[in-house]
């Protein structure tokens, strides 16, 4: 298996609980929709011309939106983690 598919699967806080590898994978489908949709921007301005920028803008804004979410949700669970090894309270 490639090394950045490897890492695709690997969770990026331990330990990963359900909720946040569910908020990883919808991250990363977010990442990869905003991608496929700015490659194919010029075939959906074609197709539905009225939909193509504020698809593309919907998708910007979840993802930056997500990401923030994803991220302080990630940082909390890697801060608890480290006070239980140190053995200090949060």
């Amino acid at each position: 298996m490639p090394l950045w598919l490897e890492l695709l699967r690997t969770p990026m806080a331990a330990p990963e609980t359900s909720g946040l590898r569910r908020m990883r994978l919808v991250w990363q489908l977010l990442c990869l929709s905003l991608a496929a949709t700015l490659i194919s921007l010029e075939e959906i301005q074609a197709a539905a011309p009225h939909l193509a920028v504020p698809l593309a803008g919907a998708l910007l804004v979840a993802v930056v939106l997500h990401t923030a979410v994803y991220w302080s949700r990630k940082n909390r669970a890697d801060r608890a983690l480290i006070a239980s090894r140190e053995g200090k309270p949060q």
